[in-house]
């Protein structure tokens, strides 16, 4: 069965919405139907952390709570979820929730502007950790951008928020009939996240939600041409900042066997709407060299939408998941209809933006390796911000020696080309050759035949060329111990 309408819980309360706009933004809704205010626009693409709301799910008997970017998520995606604003921890009167306390008393707002995403922000920290790191508090941060704080009296915020010892588990805005339990938040959100597919009709354009991966399958071979919209962190800038009309979408974040990933005997499989959130850990787990491309992968609340598939199939050629993909030898699997076949990474992308998927067809999965006995994997990213930046150059490396000689190497590249690919040149030169500082020499001076550089706002062409081969000169290094760095070896 299938339903028009939309509904999810606000402040205690199950709000059903109908005739929706498929791709009016959550913003959108909240400020201009709700006129609530306290949610901002900054940016209208993610950036900023102005917009940013909490939203909580069905996690097992439990509930999962996590930031967004409400500037481009749909708002056909809250249906079946609890969404939870700054004007959401106003439980009444003159009471502040100890995050807003913390943040008066510690002089964390100026403007106010950037305040509410901030507040947000380290609620969701507040209820996900009790005890956060100076690590953790920055990475739960990098999502939100502030002018004139300094960001010193906010973090300073963050470690005293825990102060108060109040708690908060009934802190949010109750409904009218009174206080509201953690078990009355899981009944109500059972109440909406029933197993109803979604398919929204209005003034000629479509919003689909299918709930099994046959019938997204057949609802896009019927509808080769209709958008596929995963986490919207792409797709959402089409509507807020290119204008886009778009006539038929089809949502992948209720496709159940698009959301499951496991680890088998010899892979991690990661279905193709599975969160950069949830996909991340499973990777870094398996490769603990790659944690910190990861951790400066976009911020929270990107990762909490966005999607490694969509990461994947947008083909971005500064993506920062592709390089480490490819040397890690990820294939995809893709769908059409009821076909399946199995593509490796380093095949799928042909030109700018082009890439090998055919009309109707999807990544339903992607497979990665489990490391090899002796594979030493990293990855380096070179951008003027250390936090949620894209890159200039991105590069990833799998290394295998044996006494002293390059038995494998595989090298992948991003901002270098119209495609994220493989230095074949430099890896060639590799192949064999002692590990040295005369093979690193030659194998630079290969990539200047890999890449010819272009030039835009991030970076010129020779300033890139010269990074990466400075990049490449630091990853050899590390697996030497010169710079005192961790080096993870597998199986060893």
């Amino acid at each position: 069965m299938s339903r028009s309408s939309i509904r999810f819980v606000l402040d205690g309360e199950v709000v059903q919405l109908d005739n929706v706009d498929p791709t009016r933004t959550v913003l959108q809704y909240l400020r201009e139907d709700l006129g609530r205010a306290g949610t901002k626009e900054g940016c209208a693409e993610g950036d900023c952390g102005a917009c940013t709301v909490a939203l909580a799910e069905l996690d097992g008997d439990g509930i999962a709570l996590r930031t967004v970017n409400s500037c481009i998520q749909f708002l056909p995606t809250l249906d079946g979820k609890e969404l939870i604003t700054v004007e959401s921890l106003a439980r009444g009167g003159n009471d502040l929730h100890p995050v807003q306390r913390a943040m008066v008393d510690n002089h964390g707002s100026q403007c106010g502007f950037c305040t509410p995403g901030f507040v947000m922000s380290l609620f969701a920290l507040y209820k996900s950790n009790a005890s956060p790191s100076r690590q953790e508090i920055d990475d739960a941060l990098a999502g939100n951008l502030c002018r004139c704080t300094g960001y010193r009296p906010i973090i300073a915020a963050a470690q005293a928020m825990y102060d108060d010892g109040t708690g908060d588990d009934d802190w949010l805005r109750q409904p009218a009939g009174g206080a509201q339990s953690v078990e009355d938040r899981v009944a109500m959100l059972r109440q909406v996240a029933t197993g109803d597919a979604l398919d929204i009709a209005l003034a000629g354009r479509r919003f689909m939600a299918p709930l099994d991966i046959d019938t997204f399958a057949d609802a896009f071979a019927a509808h080769p041409d209709a958008t596929i919209l995963a986490g919207g962190t792409d797709v959402g800038l089409w509507v807020t900042k290119q204008h886009r009309e778009l006539d038929t979408v089809i949502y992948t974040g209720r496709v159940a066997e698009l959301l499951q990933a496991q680890t088998t005997a010899t892979h991690i499989e990661i279905g193709g709407a599975v969160t950069l959130t949830s996909a991340i850990p499973l990777l870094v787990a398996h490769y603990p060299g790659l944690d910190e491309l990861f951790r400066r992968f976009a911020s929270p609340p990107i990762r909490n939408a966005g999607t490694l598939g969509g990461n994947v199939a947008n083909g971005s050629p500064i993506g920062d998941s592709m390089p480490a993909l490819m040397v890690l030898g990820a294939t995809l699997v893709l769908r059409k209809g009821s076909v399946e076949r199995e593509l490796q990474l380093d095949e799928f992308y042909h030109d700018y933006q082009v890439n090998d998927l055919d009309a109707g067809e999807f990544v339903a999965c992607i497979r990665v390796p489990l490391p090899a006995d002796g594979d030493v994997v990293s990855s380096q990213k070179w951008s003027k911000r250390f936090d949620q930046d894209i890159s200039a150059v991105c590069t990833a490396y799998r290394l295998r020696l044996a006494d002293g000689r390059v038995q494998d190497f595989r090298m992948a590249c991003g901002g270098l080309a119209a495609t994220i690919r493989r230095a074949a040149k430099c890896e060639a030169v590799m192949r064999g050759a002692a590990w040295n500082e005369e093979t690193i020499t030659a194998a630079c001076a290969a990539l200047a035949e890999d890449f010819s550089p272009i030039s835009d706002m991030r970076a010129s062409a020779d300033i890139r060329l010269v990074a990466v081969q400075n990049l490449l000169q630091r990853f050899f290094l590390e697996t030497r111990g010169d710079l005192g760095e961790t080096v993870y070896t597998y199986g060893r």
